[in-house]
C-alpha cells in the first residue's frame, strides 16, 4: 500500500476521491471492475445507512452501495477541494 492511498471505507461523506488500486481477486475484483471501478474514477461517499453498513457512493454517475468490506479493498487517494 502507498503512503498516498487509504481504503475508501475511510473516506468521509462528502469527501472526493480517486481510486488508485483494488487489492482483491477473483470474482469480488471482476464486481468491482463491473461497477466501474477503474484506475482514476471519481467517487464521492454520499450516505451511510442507518447502521454505518453499507454506504453509498456515487460512482460514475451511478450512486451504488458498497459494504465495508469491500470499501476497504479499494485503495484511493483523496482530491483537493
Amino acid at each position: 500500500m502507498n503512503n498516498d492511498t487509504i481504503p475508501l471505507s475511510s473516506i468521509r461523506l462528502g469527501e472526493k476521491c480517486r481510486v488508485k488500486e483494488l487489492i482483491s481477486d477473483g470474482l469480488v475484483r471482476r464486481r468491482m471492475l463491473d461497477l466501474g471501478l477503474i484506475h482514476d474514477t471519481v467517487i464521492e461517499p454520499l450516505q451511510k445507512s442507518p447502521s454505518g453498513d453499507p454506504v453509498a457512493y456515487l460512482i460514475r454517475g451511478a450512486v451504488i452501495a458498497l459494504r465495508q468490506e469491500v470499501a476497504s479493498m479499494i485503495l484511493v487517494e483523496t482530491l483537493k477541494p
